[in-house]
């Protein structure tokens, strides 16, 4: 019995998403699904053409990747969900090492480590992720920063249920909210350290170009979330 798997590939006018698309593909588990969110792109659609028998390609209006990304899960008939950017890519066993490691652990949500690469795919530096050495010290970190990148992440899709869908009204830290919320919900985030996602930095990328308005959203949410994350410490000894 193989589940199946959702990786859903958010995509705006970003010239590397054959490379996303490609790495998808090359998935070594034999059960998954792709499905590429156009949100309201006005370049690079041409790259997606060649693929087109072989992924599934939703178009909507501009909304933002949190609303793409609702959109594409909204949309999924996969058990599991993989969120991969446009500009970054898988390993090959990355969704098979993954899930076995989720099945084994009973686990709802997981992260992995990963390695950054640069705009002609060099690695330029291996296994970017901190380790914590429990679920206490995990919850004390994202009052100060998101520890977890959001393309590492792989969780059930039946989590949306009890958590709820991304935050479209945050443009750039859905994920940190995402993920705070799913720590308050009493869900234990398994870690898996194994780099199985390239992330790439570029020129162009959202994090240089958006970063104070970027800066602005995190403050938001560490304001909102902070005094709900401290009484979780305590609760856990911490």
């Amino acid at each position: 019995m193989y589940p199946k798997v959702s990786i859903i590939i958010p995509f705006y006018n970003d010239p590397y998403i054959e490379q996303a698309i490609v790495s998808a593909l090359g998935q070594t588990y034999p059960n998954i699904e792709i499905i590429v969110v156009d949100d309201g792109s006005t370049s690079h659609q041409e790259k997606i053409a060649p693929f087109l028998s072989r992924i599934h390609y939703l178009g909507k209006a501009n909304g933002g990747t949190g609303s793409a990304l609702n959109y594409g899960i909204r949309m999924a008939t996969g058990q599991y969900i993989v969120w991969l950017s446009s500009d970054d890519m898988l390993y090959p066993d990355k969704v098979e090492r993954q899930l076995l490691f989720m099945l084994e652990h009973h686990s709802s949500i997981s992260y992995t480590s990963f390695d950054e690469i640069d705009g002609y795919n060099n690695v330029i530096g291996r296994h970017k992720s901190l380790f914590f050495p429990n679920q206490t010290e995990l919850v004390r970190a994202f009052m100060s920063f998101d520890p977890i990148n959001g393309c590492t992440v792989m969780l059930k899709k039946e989590l949306f249920t009890y958590i709820g869908y991304f935050n479209e009204s945050l443009l750039y830290t859905q994920d940190y909210d995402l993920w705070i919320r799913t720590l308050l919900g009493r869900v234990h985030i398994h870690y898996l350290n194994i780099p199985l996602t390239m992330y790439r930095w570029h020129g162009e990328m959202g994090t240089k170009k958006h970063w104070p308005a970027i800066l602005s959203e995190i403050e938001h949410i560490q304001a909102y979330y902070r005094d709900r994350l401290l009484n979780y410490v305590h609760q856990m000894g911490g």
